[in-house]
């Protein structure tokens, strides 16, 4: 799938300053957006990123906004709803470590690794995306929906059928 939201960002375009992007997505990219997030549709997508290069310490740092539509299917009355969603997020960049660098590392389960940049860039549509991604419900329900399950068994009735039961009355 070719890949149609897209703004690379280049460590030789950062600066130490911090640069202002804003990121709206067109009808095109929407769907497209709509396809990697595996839901019926997206109706508004847009991102403010702030990205600031930290040279001495070799760090490029990303904060940024998302703020999206989603269109979901409920997984209780399968019926589709549009939710909003907002997530705030900042990000950390080592500009000189490499993956195979990254890969040796020894390191804890709690400890905060720094993302690396690909091939001296940055997908800013693709940090977005993945923001909102991570805070997509697993199990969408519209507001007020609750889930509430009724057995077909009563008590009686489901200990009649234990197959446990049969060997009670052997025993006895």
């Amino acid at each position: 799938m070719q890949n149609l939201f897209s703004y690379p960002l280049k460590l030789e375009d950062m600066s130490s300053s911090t640069q202002k992007f804003e990121l709206n997505a067109d009808e095109k990219e929407l769907k497209y957006i709509a396809e990697v997030m595996k839901v019926p549709a997206i109706k508004k997508f847009s991102a403010e990123l702030n990205v600031k290069l930290y040279k001495k310490e070799h760090l490029v740092e990303v904060k940024g906004v998302v703020d999206a539509d989603v269109e979901q299917v409920s997984v209780i009355s399968l019926e589709n709803f549009v939710k909003p969603y907002h997530n705030e997020f900042a990000l950390k960049f080592d500009t000189k470590m490499t993956l195979s660098e990254l890969k040796e590392l020894d390191f804890e389960y709690d400890d905060e690794l720094l993302d690396i940049l690909d091939n001296g860039q940055i997908d800013l549509a693709s940090i977005a995306m993945e923001h909102l991604a991570l805070v997509l419900d697993d199990f969408p329900r519209k507001d007020g929906e609750e889930f509430s399950f009724q057995s077909e068994f009563d008590e009686e009735t489901t200990e009649a059928n234990n197959p446990f039961a049969v060997l009670k009355k052997l025993k006895k």
